[in-house]
Order: C-alpha cells, then sequence, then structure tokens
C-alpha cells in the first residue's frame, strides 16, 4: 500500500465546494469557548459537506488566527452564520421542518447507535460547551437528544471529538439510506 499525495486527493476547489450538493446535517455550537475546537469543527463539516454551522453565544466568529490553525481554511467553503441566542436558531429551524437533535448525556436520550435517520429530512445537531454542555432549554426543546454510548470512566469526550463522531454516523446512515 502506498500513501496518497496531495494531488491525487480529488479534493473539491473552494467553487465546487460551494456548489456541491450537500449533507442534510446543520451543525449548531451553543456557546463553545474553544476557538481551536471551533476550527476543528468547521474542518470536519468539510470533510462532509455540511449545509451550515451556527455560532451561538460565546462561541467566536472567523476570521480569527486560532480558529484558522484548525479550520485550515474551511471557514471559506462551510456556510456559516452567528446568533447571540441558540434558542432563536432553534426556534427557526423547528419553524423549518428541520429535526433538531442535542448531543448530550440526558434521560431517556437515544443512543447513537440506535437512532434511525429518515431520507429527506434535515438534522440539526446541537454541540454545548466544554464544561456545561448543551444548555437545558435547548436540550428541552430538541425533537432527540442524542448521546454517544462511552464505556470509560470519563463519560466525556472533547466537542471537536464529539461532533467528528456523530456527523460520521449520520453521514454514513444517510448514505446507506440513499
Amino acid at each position: 500500500m502506498r500513501k496518497l499525495k496531495n494531488s491525487e486527493l480529488d479534493r473539491l476547489s473552494v467553487e465546487g465546494f460551494k456548489a456541491a450538493e450537500k449533507t442534510p446535517i446543520i451543525v449548531v455550537l451553543d456557546n463553545i469557548r474553544s476557538l481551536n475546537n471551533i476550527g476543528s469543527v468547521f474542518r470536519t463539516c468539510d470533510a462532509f459537506l455540511i449545509k451550515k454551522i451556527y455560532l451561538c453565544g460565546i462561541t467566536a466568529t472567523p476570521p480569527h488566527k486560532d480558529i484558522h490553525k484548525t479550520a485550515l481554511g474551511s471557514t471559506e467553503t462551510v456556510a456559516w452564520e452567528y446568533a447571540e441566542n441558540t434558542m432563536d436558531v432553534i426556534e427557526k429551524l423547528k419553524a423549518e421542518n428541520v429535526h433538531v437533535c442535542a448531543v448530550e448525556q440526558a434521560e431517556k436520550a437515544t443512543m447513537l447507535d440506535d437512532f434511525q435517520v429518515e431520507i429527506n429530512r434535515t438534522y440539526a445537531l446541537v454541540f454545548g460547551n466544554e464544561v456545561k454542555g448543551v444548555q437545558q432549554d435547548v436540550v428541552s426543546a430538541s425533537d432527540t437528544v442524542l448521546e454517544i454510548p462511552q464505556l470509560g470512566t470519563k463519560h466525556s469526550l472533547n466537542i471537536s471529538v464529539s461532533c467528528g463522531v456523530v456527523v460520521w454516523d449520520l453521514f454514513s446512515k444517510l448514505e446507506k439510506a440513499k
């Protein structure tokens, strides 16, 4: 086996990315404090052609050198919007018939591996603050609460890792459902 060179990866141009059909997933960042986490989420969203990112509350916005350090240019490809209040975004998305999923540990949460996607449906995935998680009012307003099964002692993943896990899971389920 031989590693591929960057020139062999068949990468989309910025224009090609913007013109490409997007995966029907929206990511909502609810008060994320780490600029590196924000940049990593942008990069994950670029990798899976995610429709849009909402940056809410204290979540910083591009351009910022610490976001850029981990985003590696994906802030130029992935559509994003800032909103001061996460609940305003949730209400807007629900009015547009988007299925809102808070990613959180909560009573009666659906384990990620048990979650079934519907074809022709758009999903919003809400990821919360590194310490406090997703705000309770957002959890309460969500259509589903998704929990990543964890077996170790910490029962905690970095938000950018959680985003990668959940986006990959929904992306792969949506691809299989086509």
